[in-house]
Order: C-alpha cells, then sequence, then structure tokens
C-alpha cells in the first residue's frame, strides 16, 4: 500500500484554504441538469432533502436506504415532480459485503457517476451499550465510516469517467480522537466516544487520500452540515434540537454546486474551517489508511 508521507495536506490541520492542493478552478455555479448522483441515507432526513434538491436541479438520483417502502416514495417524490429522475437500491451499510455489493451494482449500471455524497449514519447517545455490525465492528464506525471508505475507492473508476467529478463526505463538528488501540470501543466506557470517532475518521481520511483521488479529476471534502438538525437521529438522541434539516440541505448544497472547493478540506458553515489536529496527522492518516485496507479488503488505487 502505497505511502501517504508525499501528500500535501499533511500539515492540513493548521493552515487555511490557501495552502490546500487542487482547488477547483472558479465559475459559475455547478448544475447538476442530465447528471448521475448518489446520495447515501436518502429515505429520510438530511440524505431525503439533498436527493429532491439534486433531482429539482435536474439530476438522476440514486436513492439508497434500508427501507424499501421510503426509499420508493422517494422516487415516487421525484418522479410526480417531473424534474429529475431517481431509482432506488437498498444496501444495509452494517454489512461490509452488504456495501461491497451495492457498489458493484452501481458501478455496473452508472459507469459514469458525476457526485457522491456519503450522508448516511447513525448515533448513540453515551448511555446505549456498545452495539456490532455484522462483521464484528463497532457499529458505527462500520455505518459511518467503513461503508464510506469502500464506495469511494470501488466508485472511483465511475467518478473518474465523469470527472470533473465531487465527493461529499457528510461528517460533523463532534470530534473525538481516534484510539487505534481501541478503534472497536471494547474498553470499559469507551462507547461515549464512539460518534465523534467515527466522523473525525470521515475528515481524516478526506485529508488523507483527498490529493490521491485529485490526480482522476475527484474533489474530495468533507463538511459539518448543522447543528442538531431536526432529523429522526438526532431526536433519538433527545438532545435539544438547534437547526433545520432545510439549513443543512443549504449549507450542502451551496457546497456541492460551489463553482471551486478546496480538495481535502473540511468545512464547516460552508467555509474551510480547522477540524481537530488527529486530521492532519500524517501518522494518523496512515495508520487510518492502513486499518481501512484490513477491516474492509478495500485498498487505496
Amino acid at each position: 500500500m502505497r505511502t501517504l508521507l508525499s501528500l500535501a495536506l499533511s500539515v492540513f490541520a493548521c493552515v487555511g484554504a490557501s495552502s490546500l492542493a487542487h482547488a477547483e478552478p472558479e465559475g459559475d455555479r455547478i448544475s447538476y441538469a442530465e447528471k448521475t448522483v448518489l446520495v447515501t441515507g436518502s429515505t429520510d432526513g438530511l440524505g431525503r432533502a439533498l436527493a429532491l434538491a439534486l433531482a429539482a436541479d435536474g439530476a438522476h438520483v440514486i436513492v439508497h436506504g434500508r427501507n424499501a417502502e421510503r426509499g420508493q416514495q422517494v422516487v415516487e417524490e421525484i418522479t410526480a415532480s417531473g424534474v429529475g429522475s431517481a431509482t432506488f437500491i437498498a444496501a444495509d451499510f452494517a454489512s461490509i459485503q452488504g456495501v461491497r455489493d451495492f457498489a458493484d451494482t452501481i458501478a455496473r449500471d452508472h459507469p459514469r457517476l458525476d457526485l457522491l455524497v456519503n450522508n448516511a449514519g447513525i448515533a448513540f447517545n453515551r448511555e446505549q451499550p456498545r452495539h456490532e455490525s455484522e462483521d464484528g465492528h463497532e457499529l458505527q464506525f462500520a455505518v459511518n465510516y467503513l461503508a464510506g471508505w469502500v464506495l469511494v475507492n470501488k466508485l472511483r473508476p465511475s467518478l473518474a469517467a465523469a470527472a470533473p467529478s465531487r465527493i461529499i463526505n457528510v461528517a460533523s463538528g463532534a470530534a473525538h480522537p481516534i484510539d487505534f488501540d481501541d478503534v472497536m470501543l471494547e474498553q470499559p466506557g469507551a462507547q461515549a466516544r464512539g460518534y465523534g470517532q467515527s466522523k473525525l475518521a470521515q475528515i481524516t481520511m478526506t485529508a488523507a487520500i483527498a490529493e490521491n483521488f485529485a490526480n482522476d479529476g475527484i474533489t474530495m471534502i468533507s463538511l459539518h452540515p448543522a447543528s442538531m438538525m431536526d432529523t429522526t437521529m438526532v431526536r433519538g438522541l433527545g438532545g435539544p434540537i438547534r437547526s433545520t434539516v432545510a439549513e443543512g440541505r443549504d449549507t450542502v448544497m451551496g457546497l456541492i454546486t460551489a463553482p471551486s472547493l478546496q480538495a481535502g478540506a473540511y468545512y464547516r458553515d460552508g467555509e474551510v474551517a480547522t477540524p481537530h489536529a488527529q486530521a492532519g496527522d500524517t501518522q494518523a492518516q496512515q495508520k487510518l489508511v492502513e486499518l481501512s485496507e484490513e477491516l474492509t479488503g478495500v485498498s487505496l488505487d
């Protein structure tokens, strides 16, 4: 597996936008009319709002979720609007093989993919016990992070074929350093850091491999959409609602359609921001890439 030490993002955590590599050229806002996009976790909440917004722009949206009935409802709503189009593909991201099969289906049916939005996610509050995926991995790490690792790498040929294309990793301002000695949260009380760890993993992955993907004309960023949106997931945590889904949608769509993005950057409130320092640590990046390859069987090409 190639070393990451040569990547230009090694100082990512402590620099501003001007030093990040591969900024896209300035120009008009991007339209997704007649383009193909995939939004994971798009049967509810932010993902659903993004799917509808992209379809309203004329895109063909690949809707993803576990529940076929809800997925079909999104497809029918898009179809009834008369603008854009949609198909639904079910997949359970708690299974690495399920994610791999999902990616293979998309790659087969859509050899050109203009946009991938890794939005699917789950969260447990601090009082809940540790949960495992089908593969025995801590569930938040599996669904929120490992699934995205599989998708960006297995769908890379389709994204490269449609270049310039984009990957948007929907992360969070909630971040906890990855403990590489206990990634699966097996120590007592470790489950409390599960969500923040999985989200920082998304940001760290983006910083680690975005330069590599930029060589294929694929711009990858991570972002925080909005704090404590009024979604099923947030309501299930029992915390205070601080923002609407529409606010999160508008922030994410603003970046999806922005004429220029900084490859590898973390965005908050639509602007380049500084994430937790671990995201820019080249040793942590290297460890995370190696761990991701080991756990999923999917390598960084």
